[in-house]
């Protein structure tokens, strides 16, 4: 990986938290991980973490937040002990704070929505990394914002990655799904309106996603589409593409969104 060039903003796919011990689907991320520029750090927004105002995480290393029951013992056995990085919270809050009130929540570590996919795009877990709460009841257009009040820390090095899914019914999983030929219909219309939305830099009708085709259907709540506005916002419009597509169990989009491509 090379260095001190303008990192990318992206939308990475978590999908279940069984991603973390499936190498097929591990080795997608990892593939496209390898063509990025090294970060000095990543900042991390999940799904997973919701707060009433933008919230810095720890800023020293912790253990992994496992927020997910019924799973396979070995995934409570994972570890990513990431370095921490006190240093982008401060500047997390230098940027934020003139638009923003800024909570911090010391003891709060890596969520699965952010330690999952980093098992496979930094494997080596030597990247510092801070995850920060999404102040989701702020709505769509204060998430824009908040990408932009972020911007400028991808000239400083640093990887903005948010994590979620562009489909996410769990009650409408198929999980005898024999590939992208049974995808559901619903879930592949809403997947496309967001890709051409997308490709469009039509940010007022990603942030207007009640009017979608099938939202209902594709997001029961919105939680795990909304981050990928903070990506949007911190992109400024830039070339975009898709790194991975394609569906599993049915319904669960894996659409990735590489910003700055």
């Amino acid at each position: 990986m090379s260095s001190n060039a303008l990192m990318k903003t992206v939308f990475v796919a978590h999908g279940a938290p069984t991603l973390a011990l499936d190498h097929d689907k591990g080795r997608d991320l990892s593939r496209w991980a390898a063509t990025w520029t090294r970060p000095k750090a990543i900042l991390a927004f999940s799904a997973h973490w919701q707060t009433p105002n933008p919230t810095l995480g720890a800023v020293t290393t912790l253990p992994l937040v496992y927020d997910f029951h019924g799973f396979p013992s070995a995934l409570y056995r994972l570890r990513y002990p990431a370095p921490a990085a006190p240093e982008l919270a401060g500047r997390v809050r230098e940027l934020l704070s003139p638009s923003f009130t800024v909570d911090f929540h010391p003891e709060r570590g890596l969520d699965h929505g952010v330690w999952v996919p980093l098992l496979h795009l930094s494997p080596q877990a030597n990247i510092p990394v801070l995850q920060v709460g999404l102040p989701l009841a702020q709505g769509p257009a204060r998430l824009i914002e908040l990408g932009k009040a972020l911007a400028p820390l991808r000239s400083e090095g640093v990887l903005i990655l948010c994590s979620g899914n562009l489909t996410h019914n769990l009650r409408r999983l198929d999980f005898g799904y024999a590939g992208n030929e049974a995808t559901t219909t619903w879930a592949r219309e809403f997947d496309t309106w967001v890709a051409n939305a997308l490709n469009a830099a039509d940010i007022e009708a990603l942030c207007n996603v009640p009017a979608a085709p099938n939202v209902g259907l594709a997001h029961p709540t919105l939680e795990h589409y909304l981050p990928l506005l903070v990506s949007a916002g911190a992109a400024h419009g830039e070339p975009l593409r898709f790194p991975l597509i394609g569906f599993e169990y049915g319904t669960l989009s894996r659409r990735c969104v590489e910003f700055g491509a």
